[in-house]
C-alpha cells in the first residue's frame, strides 16, 4: 500500500492518509478483506505519529471504508458502492457550489466555467 503525505499541502497529515486508502479501495487496488499496515507499522513508515494514523484509521471505520478487529489488525471492508457515489456526488455538488459562487463574483461565464471543469476532468481522465 503507498501512501504518500505532504507537511506543505495543507490537508492535515491524517486526511492525506485517508482520503489515499479510499481512492486505492475505490479503484480496486485495495479489495475486500486486504489487510493495512497496524497504526504503529504505518506511523513509522510514514515518520509520522500513531495518533495521526489512528485517528485516519477510526474515519475509514466510522465511513465504512475498513473494520478493525480487536487483537488483529485493520481490514478493508465490501463496500456498497452506490452508497459511496451518492456520498461522493453529495460532496462534489458542495464543491460545486463553491465554484459557482466564486465564477459569479469574478464574473466567469458558465461557458468558461464548463471549459475549465472540462479541461480538469480530462487532465485527470488520461
Amino acid at each position: 500500500m503507498d501512501i504518500l503525505i505532504s507537511n506543505s499541502s495543507g490537508v492535515p497529515l491524517y486526511e492525506q492518509i485517508e482520503e489515499q486508502i479510499k481512492r486505492q479501495i475505490m479503484t480496486g487496488e485495495l479489495q475486500e478483506g486486504d489487510a493495512l499496515p497496524s497504526m504503529r507499522i504505518l506511523a513509522k513508515e510514514l515518520k509520522i505519529s500513531i495518533i495521526t494514523t489512528k485517528r485516519a484509521y477510526e474515519d475509514l471505520e466510522r465511513d465504512g471504508f475498513i473494520e478493525s478487529v480487536t487483537g488483529k489488525d485493520s481490514f478493508v471492508k465490501g463496500i456498497n458502492s452506490d452508497i459511496v457515489k451518492e456520498n461522493m456526488l453529495f460532496a462534489i455538488q458542495e464543491l460545486l457550489e463553491t465554484a459557482v459562487d466564486k465564477a459569479f463574483m469574478g464574473k466567469v461565464t458558465l461557458d468558461e466555467l464548463q471549459e475549465m471543469l472540462k479541461l480538469l476532468y480530462e487532465e485527470k481522465n488520461i
